[in-house]
């Protein structure tokens, strides 16, 4: 293995990774101790396999080429970069660089330049897994140039390896399991956030135990160290831990959202002894998901209270959206009472049933039971009776019922065939979303709905 005084400036760091630096330093060694051919370093992305191995490689003094594979698209790319690469490294008097197209010239020049000289050279493939138009068995010729060149040893990095490439047991494989809760808080804590205070000067000035933690600056390091590791805990158990997979995720999720929870803290609002009050306060922050996805609209429109959206329709077609709410939710013995025009004195009678009979008092709401399906020529019927104009006959009513059908904002009813004129239809939009609709036309659809 390589000197312990190395492993502990890396594990300084890179925390949490004490059982991965220890098994790749006695797979690299030193040069009086041979190395495998080929090893695998694997696990998901971001998990710290090419920081670490990359400052391993350069503590050892070992000479050793990194070649980021998923920037080449076919394996003549790949096998000329590292040809050229390694020549630059090793030679960089030389100016012409071979033409290596294929994975055995490429082991063929190696054997050439890098001879026998007694010093090992590694040779890193990072995300390997992710180059394009790569064949299958590009990765079994590559692992071979470890058994032609004696102290040549091809480092694989790969996120999500193929499945049979793990049951190899001729390989050792190093792997890098995701961090825990714990681990990326420990390593958020290395360099955790400060709370931008914000004088003024008009404020009185604390006088309790928060006073004199502001004047200790040990003990206020230590209760804002605090503070972070909490409000790290509480993003990690409310958006992190199904949303921020990685610790880059999640680090700029904590950071996106830090500013904001202390801002209380920076104006002197909060002390620093008050998290659960700033919990409290902020709890609509581990709520919304745009604490946690970037996007390029400003936040004063993004913070506005829920609304329900509506599609940008045409005229005409709110209007048949209203209409097939009405006929989904009026019976159809009421449409001579509500839309038959020249009787808008009996239009709607709240409570009551056709005739100015009082009926019995319904227990459960009408728009709670669910739409009912209606015939097309009733859906016409009331949109023409509630349209206050005259239609121009360029408006082509049909197409737009066939464009909010594919909408799914009007859905079959029945199995019938759409074309046969007994099939029936219903609306699939709550009321928030129709009376929204109507609000827009300046349309009163409440005055249209027998309850």
């Amino acid at each position: 293995m390589l000197p312990q005084e190395f492993l502990s400036s890396i594990s300084l760091r890179y925390p949490c990774r004490t059982t991965q630096l220890q098994l790749l330093s006695a797979l690299i060694g030193s040069d009086s101790f041979p190395s495998p051919q080929a090893f695998i370093i694997h696990g998901l992305e971001s998990t710290g396999k090419t920081a670490v191995t990359h400052a391993l490689l350069e503590e050892s003094g070992h000479n050793f080429t990194w070649i980021s594979c998923n920037e080449c698209i076919t394996p003549r790319q790949l096998t000329e970069r590292i040809a050229a690469t390694i020549t630059t490294e090793l030679a960089p008097e030389e100016t012409n660089f071979p033409r290596c197209e294929t994975v055995n010239a490429l082991t063929v020049y190696l054997q050439q330049l890098l001879g026998d000289d007694g010093k090992k050279h590694f040779l890193v493939l990072d995300r390997i897994d992710q180059q394009r138009d790569a064949p299958p068995t590009l990765m079994a010729s590559l692992r071979r140039m470890g058994e032609m060149i004696p102290k040549l040893t091809v480092i694989f990095i790969v996120s999500v390896p193929h499945p049979r490439l793990l049951h190899s047991v001729e390989l050792p494989h190093v792997h890098f399991p995701p961090y825990t809760k714990e681990e990326s808080i420990e390593i958020l804590s290395l360099n955790p956030l400060p709370i931008d205070r914000i004088r003024n000067s008009d404020r009185d000035e604390e006088s309790d135990d928060e006073s004199e933690d502001e004047d200790d600056a040990e003990e206020t390091a230590k209760l804002e160290l605090a503070i972070w590791k909490k409000f790290c805990a509480t993003v990690w158990d409310s958006l992190g831990k199904g949303a921020a997979r990685s610790l880059t995720q999640f680090r700029d999720a904590v950071e996106k959202n830090w500013a904001p929870f202390v801002e209380p803290i920076a104006k002197g609002d909060y002390g620093l002894k008050q998290f659960s009050s700033l919990l409290v306060l902020n709890k609509d922050m581990f709520r919304r998901e745009n604490t946690i996805i970037d996007t390029v609209i400003p936040a004063s429109t993004t913070e506005r209270p829920f609304t329900v959206k509506s599609h940008d329709l045409p005229h005409y077609s709110k209007y048949l959206v209203c209409a097939a709410y009405l006929a989904s939710y009026n019976q159809s013995r009421h449409d001579a009472l509500v839309f038959a025009k020249g009787r808008e004195g009996k239009k709607k009678r709240r409570g009551g049933r056709a005739g100015g009979r009082v009926g019995k008092k319904r227990k459960i709401a009408r728009r709670l039971l669910g739409p009912t399906g209606f015939p097309i020529e009733r859906l016409l019927a009331i949109f023409y009776s509630i349209v206050p104009h005259d239609i121009p006959p360029a408006v082509d009513i049909l197409s737009q019922i066939a464009t909010l059908t594919s909408m799914r904002i009007l859905i079959k009813a029945s199995a019938l065939d759409p074309l046969d004129g007994s099939a029936k239809w219903k609306v699939n939009v709550a009321w928030e979303y129709a009376r929204g609709i109507a609000r827009s036309i300046k349309f009163d659809i409440e005055d249209y709905l027998i309850e």
